[in-house]
């Protein structure tokens, strides 16, 4: 009953505070057209299969209780970026197996919506960059004069143009990077892939699972690294890459024109000047 209870508290958790607010003012319908909800029902049903199949080929848990109970709930409680587990942590590298373990470690780098409790790359960038290259396949078989428009809706539906999802693409493929850096820094240090692609991803997604590499003995550079890593990725990158941007124009003495008190000290040396 305690498992029931706070998955459906991690799961509501997880959805965009703007779909709370459209459900509460009477808009019911949008929890079926939003482009997050279904991205993440889609994701969860495709993890769901992926660790169905690891759990049949090792014969770990037997019957359908035991798999929503140490198998669903850890899924979900991944994707959802709550880090509630069921399982000891030696038990995700020993016991779920590989591709169960690569399950849930896609689902922590999905994670849930924008403006929510989640981290990851979020639904609504997963939504839009699988709707672009549909829309772009779609396109390449049309007639060359045709008109393809595309779009997804989230709250009010929002036309897909150059610009927002070559955004979505950076900040997506930025998390990619971000994991992928965590993930060499720990197969660099000896580590099994799939332990360090896992806490490399639960890092960045700040979901909180280990498969055993994050200890107080964990080497110091490696935490360093995981640190940046929950930083960046919880903020999103934009911030991040203004705040190098600022500094780097700092250091090439350009920086005093980035801030209104040195457009202000321009302007009096001219005015001085004249």
């Amino acid at each position: 009953s305690v498992e029931l209870i706070t998955m459906v508290i991690f799961t509501i958790g997880s959805f965009n505070f703007a779909l709370h607010f459209a459900v509460w003012t009477g808009n019911r319908r949008e929890v079926l057209r939003n482009v997050e909800i279904r991205s993440f029902f889609i994701t969860v049903l495709l993890f769901t299969t992926m660790m169905a199949v690891g759990f049949s080929q090792l014969g770990v848990f037997s019957g359908p209780l035991q798999f929503f109970r140490r198998g669903f709930y850890n899924l979900l409680s991944g994707h959802t970026g709550t880090g509630n587990s069921t399982v000891y942590t030696s038990a995700f590298m020993l016991n779920l197996g590989y591709t169960a373990m690569w399950a849930m470690t896609l689902a922590m780098a999905v994670g849930g919506s924008a403006c929510s409790t989640c981290g990851g790359i979020k639904g609504i960038r997963m939504g839009i960059v699988f709707k672009s290259i549909w829309h772009n396949a779609r396109r390449a078989i049309s007639p060359r004069d045709s008109v393809v428009p595309a779009k997804v809706h989230h709250i009010r539906d929002i036309w897909l143009d150059d610009q927002l999802v070559r955004s979505a693409m950076f900040i997506f493929l930025s998390y990619v990077a971000s994991y992928g850096i965590g993930a060499l820094a720990g197969i660099a240090y000896g580590y099994d892939p799939s332990v360090a692609f896992f806490d490399s991803v639960s890092a960045g997604s700040t979901t909180g699972f280990s498969a055993g590499l994050a200890t107080p003995l964990m080497p110091s550079l490696l935490k360093v690294v995981y640190i940046a890593e929950m930083w960046a990725c919880r903020l999103e990158f934009v911030s991040i890459y203004a705040l190098f941007g600022f500094i780097w124009a700092l250091a090439r003495g350009k920086g005093r024109f980035l801030t209104d008190g040195g457009q202000r000290g321009r302007i009096e040396r001219v005015s001085r000047k004249e």
